[in-house]
């Protein structure tokens, strides 16, 4: 059964979020909404631009706040997210920010730009240019194009001035193509625990991007737009005066990775709530000290390590995967919990955890609201 076959009818019932059939992906509407606000003022403070990553969510839903709260445009890491974005409504403003070099893949790209405004797409190699400038010219519409930054991790991007002065030479030389600014988003530094740490990293490779920028300025090549920075630089970006948006994703939910961080460096509680949790039940309490949840693996991503205990269970009650499908749930003073009983996780690294899920479960308290799909999920290409 889908999700709207097994929750529909639990929509708008006083306390129907503990009818819902677990594990279940759920959404604080009203701590969604004050992180999106959060950072859109946080951003038109510092006077930049929020063009939000939907890698993170996938979900069109979101997209529409995260617009109607102020941002520009919307991110996605693949083709397929985009896609499908633009089939439900989200049009303007759309960037990928990783290579789309296969000759499929192009051809989707500008099938996409003829029925979008203002799409954008990186570009790194010259022979990836080319394709684009021949795919953009029989298809009767410009292409907007980003230079993309290589910022020492050596996965995609340029890796120094000179490449992009030549890659510039070659979008410009290429026709129906628009050179509209680079892209630098450095992955590396987002999770550095410490803010100081965080800082300086950042600042070393400003510099990097900066002489990178001079040599695009000096063939003509001044870009318009600079696009970068995520929800563990937001703080530290707008200083630099080099970008001019900022790419930021996981903000909307938070999780593990982010809360572990120190986001503002001025010891206050993170500017963010955690938004994205996954309910899961009691199914077996035959041990002392430890009871079996109805999720395991296959409910969260694994990557960042196990899931924090948001509510449900006693203070000082740990996670533990089990197993594909169960988790232990190990409790202090050798208790337990009854059957059925529901406890509440958060999602150590929020992006491939919603990609494991069909619905968001979107709550006002312990009321059901909405059932948002996450359409985008498994579009990975």
């Amino acid at each position: 059964m889908t999700d709207d076959e097994l929750h529909g009818h639990l929509i708008g019932q006083q306390g129907s979020r503990h009818s819902l059939n677990t594990p279940a992906l759920v959404i604080d509407r009203d701590a969604l909404d004050r992180n999106i606000a959060a950072m859109a003022r946080y951003a038109a403070a510092q006077g930049v631009h929020l063009r939000p990553h939907a890698k993170t969510h996938k979900s069109p839903d979101i997209a529409r706040r995260q617009l109607a709260a102020g941002a520009i445009g919307i991110c996605c890491a693949k083709i397929g997210e985009a896609e499908v974005l633009a089939d439900n409504g989200v049009t303007h403003g759309l960037h990928l920010t990783s290579p789309l070099v296969s000759s499929p893949a192009i051809a989707r790209l500008v099938a996409l730009n003829q029925r979008t405004d203002g799409l954008m797409c990186v570009v790194d190699n010259p022979e990836n240019v080319r394709a684009l400038s021949v795919a953009a010219h029989a298809s009767g519409k410009s292409l907007n194009v980003i230079i993309d930054i290589d910022p020492g991790m050596h996965r995609t991007g340029v890796n120094s001035a000179e490449a992009a002065a030549r890659l510039f030479d070659a979008i410009e030389q290429a026709g129906s193509l628009h050179y509209a600014g680079v892209q630098c988003y450095c992955g590396a530094q987002q999770h550095i625990a410490d803010f100081g740490d965080r800082r300086r990293a950042m600042e070393d490779r400003a510099e990097n991007i900066r002489s990178i920028i001079a040599a695009l300025t000096l063939v003509g090549g001044k870009p318009a737009i600079v696009t970068g920075g995520g929800t563990g630089t937001h703080r530290i970006d707008p200083a630099l005066g080099l970008f001019t948006e900022l790419q930021v994703g996981s903000y909307v939910f938070m999780d593990g990775e982010y809360l572990a961080c120190d986001l503002t460096g001025d010891d206050q509680p993170a500017p963010f709530e955690t938004a994205l949790m996954v309910d899961a039940r009691v199914v077996s309490a035959n041990t002392p000290g430890m009871v079996t949840l109805d999720a395991g693996i296959k409910a969260f991503a694994t990557d960042a390590g196990n899931p924090a205990v948001v509510s449900g269970a006693p203070a000082g009650s740990t996670y533990r995967f089990m197993g594909d499908e169960h988790g232990a749930l190990l409790l202090p003073d050798r208790g337990t919990l009854p059957l059925g009983h529901i406890v509440t996780l958060a999602a150590p690294h929020c992006d491939p955890t919603v990609n494991l899920y069909d619905t968001y479960h979107v709550v006002e308290g312990d009321t059901l609201r909405m059932l948002w799909p996450v359409a985008a999920r498994g579009r990975s290409r």
